[in-house]
């Protein structure tokens, strides 16, 4: 398990300081010796550490003064304004589009991978449950290749339920349906209470894999305008349902794809509630809940819910390991239709990684992981944002999340996502294109980045790409001058 340089830690402990105003522009910063006796490192990790903040643009060396706050820290831009999607629902196609950018650039190792929502494979615990897969496999000998219906492995489905104590769930083993992921659990609550042409209603923007199920099971797709902090305008979702007839409605309830979101607790309560009253379930994606970087994990939609209309989804794909394919739906009252679902679908999920995962969730192997990849993903999440506001144009704007690892840009509007998409191919990197996140045309300016791949490394590519949407920006103003 690859641990942060110890001079890598030093630098976010200052650059804490700096943007907390301890240190102002053009103040000195500690010298390298009296630094070196305070925090008990060597000289050598402290020079490191300043010229790393060098590098990234906060310190200034001057000749036999050392090293003094830069005066032109980049000051941080608002976040993008409440979205305003279609207020029609729409058909969904999307399939194209998602297979060229989304498939293709994620198995290429030549790119640098700012685009896929993936996690770091290096901060997985794959090394711990591939032990646990051998020694389940040592032990169930032949057993271990049968399948395992979402019935049988009730320790994995015990330990997901005590799990969901941190989000508020009182839920008994027996609610809940293991799945292929969190993307299966989605998709099976939506066949569970829809049929083809229903409407569903969604968050927008929201992740484009939504829009594959939607489009395959002949569903339209209701846009609801979303806060980049507070989630989908419950105001906006009371009008569309007053003039709309809605089957369901979506929601990534905490650190929404890609906006990195949060629904206030209140205002879960509140959606819920304006959900029941119109008697339409809600499927809530929590597949992001866990990496949080409060005190407290938030809490998921489902714990206010009092007649089992709210589907709770999730899985371990952005924690432990996307490879394991193993996800849940609490699906309340329609638990059974989900369970018939899953099983005429796919059967069961993989036999091994359920056990592997009971076991590590059992000897706190889970709680343990997911305090490390916090505080990484924390660090690497604002080390990209300080990035992208040092080398992109002044009047972007960009989110600010408490929690996942996606940064959600809004570039200046003579600027399109997918032209720069294609443009950074060339510089070697992957990113998303804002296209992918609706139905239409509505983010044609906006992209996404991951942060999970973040390093100091990768500072150049950030650099090229701020370098593209400035001459992407300039150049497209003078053509319409």
């Amino acid at each position: 398990m690859k641990k942060t340089p110890k001079y890598q830690q030093v630098a976010e402990r200052l650059t804490r300081m700096i943007e907390e105003g301890v240190f102002g522009p053009g103040v000195a910063a500690p010298s390298v010796r009296k630094l070196s006796r305070q925090w008990e490192v060597s000289i050598s990790t402290i020079l490191k550490a300043y010229y790393l903040l060098e590098a990234r643009g906060l310190l200034v060396p001057r000749p036999r003064s050392g090293f003094f706050v830069s005066h032109k820290l980049p000051s941080s831009p608002p976040a993008p304004e409440l979205s305003d999607p279609d207020p029609d629902p729409t058909t969904v196609g999307m399939r194209e589009l998602i297979t060229r950018i989304v498939i293709h650039d994620t198995l290429n190792p030549k790119l640098i991978q700012l685009g896929a929502a993936h996690p770091a494979m290096e901060q997985t615990a794959t090394r711990q449950l591939n032990r646990l897969m051998a020694s389940a496999a040592r032990r169930m000998g032949n057993r271990a290749g049968l399948y395992m219906p979402h019935s049988d492995n009730r320790s994995l489905r015990q330990q997901i339920a005590r799990h969901a104590m941190d989000a508020g769930c009182s839920l008994d083993a027996d609610e809940i349906v293991i799945t292929s992921g969190c993307g299966e659990a989605v998709s099976a609550c939506l066949q569970a209470i829809c049929r083809p042409g229903d409407t569903v209603a969604v968050e927008s923007p929201i992740c484009f894999d939504v829009f594959q199920y939607l489009e395959n099971l002949g569903l339209k797709a209701l846009e609801i305008p979303t806060h980049p902090k507070d989630g989908i305008s419950l105001e906006a979702l009371r009008f569309a349902l007053e003039n709309n007839a809605v089957q369901a409605c979506v929601v990534i309830s905490n650190f929404n794809n890609p906006l990195g979101s949060c629904i206030p607790d209140a205002n879960k309560k509140a959606l819920v509630q304006l959900l029941a009253s119109h008697d339409i379930p809600l499927i809530e994606n929590d597949i992001f809940g866990d990496v949080h970087y409060s005190a407290r994990r938030p809490v998921s939609a489902k714990a206010f819910d009092t007649d089992g209309r709210v589907m709770w989804c999730g899985s371990f794909s952005k924690t432990l390991s996307p490879g394991l394919r193993v996800g849940w739906a609490a699906a309340g009252r329609y638990r059974s239709t989900v369970a018939w679902l899953k099983y005429s679908v796919s059967l069961a999920a993989p036999t091994l990684s359920q056990v592997a995962v009971a076991a590590f969730m059992a000897e706190g192997g889970y709680r343990q992981h997911l305090r490390r990849i916090r505080r990484v993903y924390r660090q690497r999440l604002a080390g990209l944002r300080r990035a992208v506001i040092r080398f992109f144009p002044t009047d972007i704007r960009v989110t600010d999340p408490a929690g996942g690892y996606l940064l959600w840009i809004e570039l200046p509007e003579v600027v399109d996502a997918l032209k720069l998409y294609r443009l950074a191919l060339n510089e070697g990197i992957a990113i998303t294109p804002g296209h992918l996140f609706s139905t239409g045309d509505r983010y044609r300016n906006f992209i996404r980045l991951n942060a999970a791949n973040w390093s100091d490394e990768a500072l150049p590519a950030i650099q090229r790409l701020g370098r593209v949407v400035s001459e992407m920006s300039r150049g497209e103003q003078a053509g319409s001058g």
